[in-house]
């Protein structure tokens, strides 16, 4: 054991002197408001760059659901004169790729280019139009609702989203949180361009901003880059707070489906991003459900006794409680069986904490694999994003091995039983035996 954590601690060290030599991230504010982190690096010819607000689902009503969603889709579907099949073909002429990311927090584009004059130059003119002049147009709106109306309507005959739809509304009641990302048929269809104009104007300004740059360009140049993508934005600073969590009621639904197999998931409120908690329920997720074939659930379900193919278990932290979930298939017959093995497991885990042998396993694995999640641009440029959205330290990614090393057994087990009711979970079994 002595040896073990001694390879661990050369290995931080490498690691984190590694990382503070290969990232320095710079950090300013534009004249906007906007803040900005920036890495630079020549080791290639390319620049990535996101833009994300304070813009997620759960800045929607319920009676606008899936109006967030639709603003965030239809930004590079006709912007700053543009129609979309103009910006797609501007895009492909210099090889360039655009991506959006959309959850109940943010909202927000990426933009993957050449950094070299004309290629940057064109992409960097087409992402400035999508971000700063959408247009929102009336027939790609009308074609994008029942588009997605449609996808509503075909996912709603579906297990897997029968069993999330409704754990989500269980966890989460009225909360925001509980709002579906995509939006209710009704609703959808309800929504003009006027409401998709009135929630850009609100929630897409540069005080809300974040901006995130990686590439082949020096500091003045992303400083006027930064400045390109902000300075039409639009003005003021609609609040984003979003209310606390509440403990949901202890309730199990059981929904009949013809499927054969049924989709059983459990979920509470987790926990919120820069929590005290998070490491040591980060190391005790990934022994519980989260490490793949070594983690207790899946030994305990599967290897065990052989009730489901897969199981397993999470946390999604975001600003409020973010739901902690387990999730598992199994056939109808035996649905209640692998119910309440998932949950006597669960219950034995938050009592007992895990063992030394475990932790040592989990930690060994979660810092061997976290160089693969930071082995690209495109995966720093998430992490940027979300160190500068919630506010972690710029030492964040540096600090992340040393934190995980950190973690004991103790430390685990106390900040389960303070965090995880077991017998408080909500839980939603569709496909259930009749």
């Amino acid at each position: 054991m002595q040896i073990t954590r001694f390879i661990f601690v050369l290995l931080i060290s490498a690691y984190s002197q590694w990382t503070l030599a290969s990232l320095p991230i710079q950090h300013w504010q534009t004249s906007a408001g906007a803040r900005v982190y920036f890495v630079e690096s020549h080791d290639l010819p390319m620049l990535d760059i996101s833009v994300e607000f304070a813009a997620g689902s759960s800045m929607d009503s319920a009676d606008k659901s899936g109006n967030a969603n639709l603003v965030r889709h239809l930004l590079s579907l006709g912007a700053g004169g543009l129609s979309e099949d103009q910006i797609a073909t501007a895009l492909a002429d210099v090889g360039a790729q655009l991506n959006s990311h959309f959850d109940r927090d943010r909202a927000g584009m990426a933009l993957r280019t050449l950094s070299s004059e004309r290629e940057r130059k064109q992409a960097l003119d087409i992402f400035a139009r999508i971000i700063q002049s959408p247009e929102f147009p009336q027939a790609v709106l009308a074609r994008e609702k029942a588009r997605i109306a449609l996808s509503i309507k075909e996912s709603s005959t579906k297990p897997d989203h029968i069993a999330d739809h409704a754990l989500m509304k269980m966890l989460y009641g009225d909360h925001p949180y509980g709002l579906d990302d995509l939006g209710e048929i009704d609703t959808v269809n309800a929504l003009k361009r006027e409401n998709l104009l009135s929630f850009y104007r609100a929630y897409y300004v540069a005080k809300n901003a974040i901006i995130v740059i990686i590439g082949d360009v020096n500091q003045s140049e992303a400083i006027v880059i930064a400045e390109s993508l902000t300075k039409q934005l639009p003005v003021g600073q609609q609040t984003t707070e979003i209310p606390v969590v509440q403990i949901p009621k202890a309730e199990t639904k059981r929904i009949p489906h013809p499927a054969t197999q049924s989709h059983i998931q459990l979920a509470y409120p987790g926990l919120r991003r820069g929590d005290p908690d998070y490491f040591p329920l980060l190391v005790g997720n990934h022994i519980l459900g989260g490490g793949g074939f070594v983690s207790r659930l899946m030994e305990e379900v599967r290897q065990q006794r052989g009730l489901a193919y897969s199981v397993y278990s999470s946390f999604s932290p975001y600003k409020e409680q973010g739901p902690f979930q387990i999730g598992l298939q199994t056939k109808k017959e035996q649905s209640e069986e692998a119910f309440a093995l998932t949950q006597k497991v669960l219950k034995e885990f938050v009592s007992g904490g895990p063992t030394e042998d475990e932790l040592i396993a989990a930690k060994q694995n979660i810092i061997g694999g976290f160089p693969l999640r930071i082995d690209s641009n495109s995966k720093i440029l998430s992490f940027l994003a979300m160190i500068g959205f919630y506010n972690l330290p710029l030492t964040y990614l540096t600090d992340y091995l040393a934190a995980v090393e950190a973690v004991t057994t103790d430390q685990i087990k106390q900040a389960f039983q303070r965090r995880i009711q077991p017998e408080g979970m909500v839980a939603v079994i569709v496909g259930s035996v009749e």
